[in-house]
């Protein structure tokens, strides 16, 4: 199996009882074998077990940080787009307590494929690009939807080889499908052209 950002050849990375994984040798990208995919009703199954509710604290205080970039870095009047948003669309109703407005897009709970046809100066998508099964295609998508200057805010946990893979939280949700590391975000920059990419912590922002 290739690598479904990069199309590069890929290894044999781990295995257990219920998944088996691979490495892109391209741009070090780790991500489950399709066999394992996820069907689309599982995966809505598994979005409702969440807490989705928006106004828990801890849910908040989770999605803040990246709530005071856009704050920080986006004017009112800016249209956004919370792309992968789920149930509970907390940065959705953080941002709007603040006078911006943003739409949302679910493939699952805000189906309203009339909002991909528009043009955004920022989209979020918090805890989102994980669970891509087709990541390539989702990024050239996700850049022709922003306007020239545009900005994708992405809340993921990034991958490094200090993790123990084997232990680690983040690769035991069924639906987390693709793992990036910081090779892989500049392989996403360079490959779409943005103009550049800032990286802090679990937050990486890619400007068009």
């Amino acid at each position: 199996m290739n690598c479904p950002l990069c199309d590069t050849s890929s290894v044999p990375y781990y295995q257990n009882r219920f998944r088996a994984y691979l490495r892109c040798t391209g741009c070090d990208a780790i991500f489950m074998d399709k066999e394992f995919w996820p069907s689309p009703e599982c995966e809505k199954k598994r979005y409702l077990e969440h807490n989705n509710d928006i106004y828990d604290p801890g849910y908040q205080n989770f999605l803040r940080p990246i709530v005071e970039l856009i704050l920080q870095k986006q004017k009112t009047s800016d249209l956004g787009l919370d792309y992968g948003a789920g149930p509970g669309p907390v940065v959705e109703y953080l941002l709007r307590q603040n006078g911006y407005a943003i739409s949302l897009y679910d493939p699952f709970f805000h189906p309203y494929p009339e909002r991909l046809q528009k043009k955004y100066d920022y989209i979020v998508l918090t805890e989102v690009v994980e669970h891509f099964h087709h990541p390539k295609e989702e990024f050239e998508n996700l850049k022709a939807l922003l306007n020239e200057n545009g900005r994708l805010y992405i809340l993921t946990h990034p991958y490094n080889d200090s993790i123990n893979f084997e232990k680690w939280y983040y690769k035991n949700d069924q639906t987390h499908t693709f793992f990036y590391p910081k090779e892989s975000f500049e392989w996403i920059k360079e490959r779409f052209g943005f103009q550049s990419l800032t990286m802090n912590k679990r937050i990486f922002i890619l400007e068009r």
